[in-house]
């Protein structure tokens, strides 16, 4: 009888799987239970939020920053000082949370937020504070922390937000810091807008705990990459989560929001500052969300570089480093004689370059066959064939209009992300005719002697001359000067001025 038994039970459990034995209908049979489905974890807190100290000097570590130090503090490691972010009113202190967030498969995987709580006597640094949710530029290195107050970016947004009595919830993104996904999703609209919402959720859960008094107002913004990813996180709240979030103003700054317009122009013959270390991580993003971009990677990489440029960045090796290293050419990008190159862009062209030439011809040949952005009313009216453009149309955010009041701003001579980004932007959303629009639009390199903006743009031009005046006074010819401002342009002269804006754009904004 036990043998006997024992052989019953495969039926028996395929019958259940089928259905058989009558389930709950009172036939006699077995119930069967279906399957648990898995906790939906989305922003919930890992643990407490902790207290990240600041080294504001050799050997002097606190954990509350009071407005005096963190101006002496401004004024020796941020560029231009409080001379741009404005003298601190608040004392800040900055915790660190962990969270659960998705991954480009929408995996549960952790992700982790820095939250920098305002306090003080200032009548602007109590009571319900409102709110910034901030997503940061792009970072070649995986330890990159938006809780240490090591770089100029997170001290920057410290002194022009938090010290200003702005809660400022700023998460690192999966990839980086205490994440643990081991890749990050560059660009990928969808996920890095569910890892901003997520943090948000995360952090409201801990607020009180932390005495960050919260009000009902919640400013988004973010640059460079962080623009591109506050522009897809006020686009996620607006159309999918409208009675959960409120968004009384966005302010995505300097941002590749054209992102067909931006690849296909890269491949057309005008590589951008960077294309070579930034490209590969926009690739290995769709590659990891199924967009099938390749079988292997040498079917887009020179050999030299095609093994191991997948789990390459974010790394532990800046982009020079890299260079050094032999793993990246020195932004070289196309082959000498691929063709079109742009007049202006022939550094970008050479012989120890990275994309495969047939891989080129490849996207240009869908660019010629199918082009995007024929119009500012209906830009994304195409039909890519080739993988990657398929998922630059995917991520381009230009499908909505935003109900929030929105500020974009940038700089006209953006040699890491064009100005076209936001002009094309700003067109778009003005094409739609959409009732109630509120945009603003803020070129800082603007020279015009009128108009709106003018004291900031003015400063913007002083400020300017002066790093290519001070590179001039250390020796350098007139054609290094310019390469001077050229490469301080994006991350240090735009950033702290864009970011200003928007902090008086915040302030100014009506409650929804």
């Amino acid at each position: 009888m036990r043998d006997a038994r024992l052989a019953m039970i495969p039926l028996v459990m395929l019958l259940a799987s089928c259905g058989g034995g009558g389930g709950s209908s009172g036939s006699g049979g077995a119930t069967v239970t279906p399957p648990v489905p898995p906790p939906v974890l989305r922003g919930q807190a890992i643990g407490a939020a902790v207290v990240s100290p600041v080294t504001i000097s050799p050997g002097v570590t606190l954990n509350t920053v009071d407005p005096a130090r963190l101006k002496t503090f401004v004024d020796a490691n941020v560029d231009f000082g409080s001379a741009v972010t404005g003298t601190p009113t608040c004392a800040i202190t900055v915790y660190t949370l962990k969270y659960h967030t998705i991954d480009s498969a929408a995996a549960d995987t952790q992700g982790s937020t820095a939250i920098y709580v305002p306090s003080g006597t200032d009548p602007v640094c109590q009571g319900g504070r409102p709110v910034m949710l901030y997503a940061h530029g792009t970072s070649v290195l995986s330890s990159f922390d938006m809780a240490k107050l090591t770089s100029n970016e997170p001290r920057l947004i410290a002194a022009l937000f938090a010290a200003q009595g702005y809660i400022v919830v700023a998460p690192n993104y999966v990839g980086y810091a205490d994440t643990t996904a081991g890749y990050h999703p560059y660009l990928d609209a969808d996920q890095q807008s569910a890892d901003m919402i997520d943090a948000l959720r995360a952090a409201r859960t801990v607020f009180t705990s932390i005495s960050a008094n919260a009000s009902s107002r919640l400013m988004v913004t973010g640059y460079s990459q962080g623009g591109f990813v506050a522009m897809a996180t006020q686009r996620a709240m607006q159309t999918s989560f409208p009675s959960e979030f409120a968004v009384t103003a966005v302010a995505p700054l300097s941002g590749p929001y054209a992102l067909t317009l931006f690849g296909d122009s890269i491949f057309n013959g005008a590589p951008t500052t960077g294309s070579a270390g930034f490209i590969p991580m926009l690739i290995n993003a769709g590659q990891r969300a199924g967009a099938g971009l390749y079988s292997s990677t040498s079917d887009i990489y020179e050999p030299k570089y095609a093994s191991g440029i997948d789990r390459l960045l974010p790394g532990t090796q800046s982009l020079s480093a890299l260079v050094a290293a032999g793993k990246l050419p020195n932004d070289v990008l196309f082959a000498a004689d691929s063709l079109p190159q742009n007049s202006g862009y022939g550094s970008a062209f050479g012989p120890d370059h990275l994309i495969k030439t047939s891989y080129r011809d490849s996207y240009l040949a869908d660019l010629r066959a199918n082009p995007c952005n024929a119009s500012s009313f209906s830009p994304l009216n195409c039909k890519p064939a080739q993988s990657l453009r398929k998922w630059l149309l995917k991520n381009d955010l230009r499908t909505y209009t935003p109900t929030a009041p929105m500020l974009l701003c940038g700089g006209d001579a953006d040699p890491l992300v064009p100005y076209a980004n936001t002009s094309y932007a700003a067109a778009y959303f003005r094409a739609q005719n959409a009732a109630g629009l509120n945009l603003s639009v803020l070129n800082v390199d603007d020279s015009a002697l009128s108009g709106p903006y003018l004291s900031t743009r003015a400063q913007f031009a002083a400020t300017k001359a002066l790093v290519r005046r001070a590179a001039i006074e250390g020796g350098a010819s007139s054609a290094a000067a310019d390469l001077a401002v050229k490469d301080a342009y994006h991350a240090s002269l735009v950033a702290p001025f864009c970011l200003r804006e928007a902090r008086a754009f915040f302030d100014s904004a009506p409650s929804r």
